[in-house]
């Protein structure tokens, strides 16, 4: 496999918002990707689609997430075949995070070895996504890893919320043409009604 030189390794701009105070209030949409988009997250069973365990890992971690950070809140949010999309506000009416494992130990808590010491956005992700693979080589899935970084987008409006809620929603029925799919199929209408969200979201410029 060819490698890429240093110069090639190093041309990655940031995705997050320059100059954005990331303890402020405020709802975000967060895109998390796994490497390479392979598809491990979900499983098809006879025409039936389910989480996979990785899946699973991923769903529980995820729904924890308020549990660890009291400054955080979870809206809608969706676990594709290899990202997730989800909503996550943080809040002003909440001070401090929760730090360090509590004294009596829960093993389906995947939080309880990670002590944050920001209230940030970036922080939450991070610690997430560490949780995650934490979990995933305890029971020894070797076929997983994350996408470097993630993708964001700041929500300023409730508009902007409720048309975000309808994109997580309908992503499972829009996957043939989602930009996360390597098969996916071209459509006029789903790129007339999403192509200027999804380049903000994924800070493409035209």
């Amino acid at each position: 496999m060819k490698q890429k030189s240093d110069s090639q390794k190093h041309l990655r701009r940031s995705i997050r918002l320059k100059g954005y105070d990331y303890s402020l209030g405020g709802a975000y949409f967060v895109t998390i990707c796994v490497k390479e988009r392979k598809f491990v997250l979900e499983e098809i069973n006879n025409s039936d689609v389910t989480l996979s365990p990785i899946g699973e890992i991923v769903y529980r971690c995820w729904s924890q997430i308020p549990s660890h950070f009291n400054f955080t809140r979870l809206d809608v949010f969706v676990i594709m075949p290899n990202h997730l999309h989800g909503v996550i506000v943080i809040a002003d009416d909440c001070r401090g995070v929760q730090l360090n494992a509590p004294t009596t130990r829960n093993p389906s808590d995947f939080y309880k070895f990670i002590s944050p010491k920001r209230k940030t956005l970036p922080i939450v992700i991070r610690t997430f996504k560490a949780a995650v693979t934490t979990q995933y080589r305890k029971n020894n899935y070797h076929s997983f890893e994350w996408q470097r970084n993630y993708y964001e987008y700041i929500i300023r409006n409730e508009d902007e919320l409720n048309r975000i809620r309808e994109y997580i929603i309908d992503n499972p029925l829009q996957w043939q043409f989602d930009r996360e799919n390597p098969e996916q199929v071209q459509d006029k209408s789903y790129y007339n009604k999403w192509s200027h969200f999804e380049e903000s979201l994924y800070c493409k410029t035209k």
